[in-house]
């Protein structure tokens, strides 16, 4: 064999290693992460009131029919911390024609991002010191929740004892090809933060996510607070970094069955919005990094796909056909897991370009505007450096 075979070889059975671990650790997330329509806890004997914390900046097109389907919920005890968060569109109207509507709703308006913050974080901070429940729910401003979401979701908390419970929403479709992209980013981040380990109380692993965040008032008081988090891009996955680090119990839930958003519109919107997770985590505010990133993770999800391609070697190719085989069989089960469409998963190649490419663009941007803009902020570099607190990888 030739050394370019030779080479070739070496590069697929790495890849082939990392589809492998693909397929397993797909197994270990939905054998370990429950779906909340299973879980059947008693009542508590006293419900604990919940404060639903909702942050918006310029979320008057999604912001009432979201917030109206949250007080359409069964639980007996709750509130709810609407937040206009110095938005120039409608949203402060209709947070206070909501709250104006019903008495559990509690407007909060901010004019002001002191300096050293970032806007959603700082917007968290100011509800939790006006919320007044037991526990605290830090949902985004576009989520829907189905009847009976808050009520189940406690009484397990409650039964297990637990601090933090994180449910995955369902994402509603907004195009095919944002769903193929969507289908491999969320195959890439649930394996990436190793879900099924996150009630582990002896493993680091971490999630917390927007849509729906329920947090133990008191866990949350034991810990650095949300100041630990003030200039971290990815607030939620943070949050749950933070609770976990200082001994609380958390868990991860499928809750695609009752809650549900839209969480982009576009590809192009994906891209903007993939800007700051990609420029301060994966790559860690460096473009040389990014580029590293990107085209790891694109010669890896590549691999199989390229082996088939191999045509002097038709054992490699055959090899090359099999790990296609199980790269897509995994992409298809863990989205069928997570209630999408099962053929933009089948365009896995497609998915990884993509990716790769919000990577690299992520870098340069962040490169050349010297940190990253966000809702018409720049965050500067030196700055968000000194408080990013998720790594991944």
């Amino acid at each position: 064999m030739t050394c370019a075979g030779w080479l070739l070889l070496i590069y697929l059975a790495v890849g082939g290693i990392y589809w492998l671990l693909n397929a397993w650790a797909a197994v270990r997330l939905t054998g370990s992460v429950r779906r909340l329509e299973h879980l059947c806890p008693p009542a508590p004997t006293i419900w604990p009131k919940v404060s639903l914390i909702i942050p918006a900046c310029n979320e008057a097109d999604t912001l009432e029919a979201a917030t109206r389907s949250r007080l359409g919920e069964d639980y007996p005890n709750f509130e709810v911390v609407l937040i206009n968060d110095r938005s120039t569109d409608a949203t402060g109207q209709i947070v206070d024609r909501i709250a104006a509507s019903d008495p559990r709703v509690k407007p909060l308006h901010i004019t002001e991002l002191p300096a050293g913050w970032l806007g959603k974080v700082h917007a968290l901070q100011k509800g939790t010191e006006i919320a007044r429940g037991d526990w605290l729910l830090f949902t985004d401003a576009d989520v829907h929740f189905k009847p009976g979401t808050i009520r189940r979701t406690v009484a397990w908390a409650e039964q297990r004892g637990l601090d933090h419970v994180a449910a995955l929403p369902a994402i509603e479709s907004a195009g095919f090809w944002l769903d193929v992209v969507l289908a491999g980013f969320l195959r890439l981040f649930f394996l990436g933060i190793r879900s099924w380990a996150v009630e582990n109380p002896r493993s680091s692993a971490h999630i917390g996510v927007g849509a729906f965040n329920l947090v133990r008032r008191a866990a949350l008081e034991r810990t650095e607070g949300f100041a630990w988090l003030r200039l971290e891009v990815g607030d939620d996955v943070a949050l749950g970094k933070l609770l976990k680090q200082s001994g609380a119990r958390s868990a991860l839930i499928n809750a695609s069955r009752h809650l549900r958003v839209r969480w982009y519109g576009s590809i192009r919107e994906m891209a903007i919005g993939s800007e700051r997770g990609a420029y301060t985590v994966l790559s860690r505010f460096s473009f040389a990094r990014a580029v590293l990133v990107g085209t790891t993770l694109l010669g890896l999800e590549m691999s199989p796909f390229l082996a088939l391609l191999a045509f002097e070697w038709p054992t490699m190719q055959l090899a090359g056909a099999v790990t296609s085989g199980l790269a897509l069989a995994t992409a298809v089960y863990l989205v069928r897991w997570a209630r999408g469409p099962v053929l933009p998963a089948l365009l896995l190649p497609v998915a990884s370009v993509i990716l790769a490419f919000f990577v690299f663009r992520a870098g340069y941007l962040g490169w050349r505007r010297g940190g990253i803009l966000w809702r018409g902020t720049l965050y500067r570099t030196e700055v968000l450096r000194t408080g990013t607190r998720v790594r991944f990888p």
